[in-house]
């Protein structure tokens, strides 16, 4: 790409109701009061445990295994992204109860699970993700979009744990420059200069906690320089009445998570029999 080539962003610009809105179920189950508070307020929430003993083992398993097929199909660790109605174990991730609860009581009784996308760092992988907004890259509107983080591994800042700016989902969306090659950038393109919006908080998870953050909120992770592996798979999800603006298709391998979109706008992808590399890649 050209310095003069429009970021997604700027292409979007106009078209999206990118506010926050302030989020929390009338009847929470699993958060707080004072939780759904700190989420408005923070844009993040973190430490909540869905996958406990054999759970933790048998996800990290799962994940294994696909690394394993998509590396015999020649892609990379980051390749397995939009691949919830293909893959069952990621299907399961994407209705699991207890990470639903916790979706709900910030979205209220109809999720959307739009997506999901594995982010594993391999050791000493120099690739990073630099800072950014998960909205500059989705055409949705309005901003209803959250995303829960599963730590398959454990996670920290010796390997690269995600970190994010508190509170910079109140901003609306920052200005993004296309990021350059030597950046080895996962993402295309990066906010500058970000530090100057506050001191970032590392999400450090042990295997089988989730972190939950705005789809608004800026955040990023450094290349992995440690020996272990990093891996955290980041699930979607929206309110019903999100829609795809530019009409890209986002609502065809969607699924719902709970309850219902009554509306009919978000397909309701079926349980996939076993695990299969989506058609096109």
């Amino acid at each position: 790409m050209t310095g003069s080539s429009k970021t997604a962003q700027q292409q979007l610009e106009g078209k999206r109701d990118l506010r926050f809105h302030d989020l929390g179920a009338a009847h929470p189950r699993r958060l707080t009061l004072a939780q759904i508070d700190s989420f408005n307020k923070n844009g993040y929430l973190k430490g909540f445990t869905v996958l406990e003993g054999r759970q933790v083992d048998m996800n990290r398993h799962y994940f294994d295994g696909l690394l394993k097929m998509v590396q015999a199909a020649g892609l990379d660790s980051y390749a397995i992204n939009g691949w919830q109605h293909c893959c069952v174990g990621l299907y399961d991730l994407c209705t699991h109860p207890v990470i639903v609860e916790y979706i709900s009581d910030l979205l209220g009784p109809n999720v959307i699970c739009l997506g999901a996308h594995y982010f594993c760092k391999l050791p000493h992988d120099s690739k990073q993700v630099s800072w950014h907004q998960d909205a500059a890259y989705w055409p949705l509107s309005p901003s209803k979009t959250i995303t829960a983080w599963l730590a398959v591994d454990n996670v920290d800042r010796g390997n690269a744990a995600l970190r994010v700016i508190p509170g910079t989902h109140t901003i609306g969306a920052l200005t993004t420059e296309l990021s350059a090659k030597d950046e080895a950038n996962v993402l295309s393109e990066k906010v500058p200069g970000a530090e100057k919006f506050g001191d970032p908080v590392y999400m450090e998870l042990k295997a089988g906690q989730i972190s939950i953050h705005s789809d608004l909120l800026l955040h990023g992770s450094t290349a992995n320089d440690s020996d272990r592996r990093r891996c955290g798979v980041a699930l979607r999800f929206c309110a019903p009445d999100v829609r795809d603006v530019d009409a890209q298709g986002w609502n065809s391998k969607s699924i719902w998570a709970l309850g219902e979109d009554a509306e009919g706008y978000w397909a309701n992808c079926p349980r996939p029999q076993g695990d299969s590399i989506p058609d096109g890649l």
